[in-house]
């Protein structure tokens, strides 16, 4: 990525559904601790992006970046895969 561009935002994350083509669904889940109780408490996202090759699969965790807006729901784009499922 150019850094002209500036900085994107990067996520990790399992895909959850690869039913579309040259699109992914990824579950984004993180961990904080809540402010007044202070239990840890898991927040989770989907996220719609784009794999222009198709590479990834069910249960790969894959690194994602924000990007200019693809579709109505998919402004992401697969950058790797960072594992591949089991």
């Amino acid at each position: 990525m150019s850094e002209a561009r500036g900085k994107r935002k990067l996520q990790t994350g399992t895909v959850v559904s690869d039913k579309a083509q040259k699109t992914v669904v990824v579950l984004v889940q993180r961990s904080l601790r809540h402010p007044l109780y202070g239990r840890v408490v898991r927040k989770r996202r989907k996220f719609m992006a784009h794999d222009e090759q198709g590479r990834t699969k069910l249960g790969d965790v894959v690194e994602i970046a924000e990007t200019r807006p693809m579709s109505k729901r998919k402004r992401w784009r697969v950058v790797r895969v960072v594992a591949e499922a089991k």
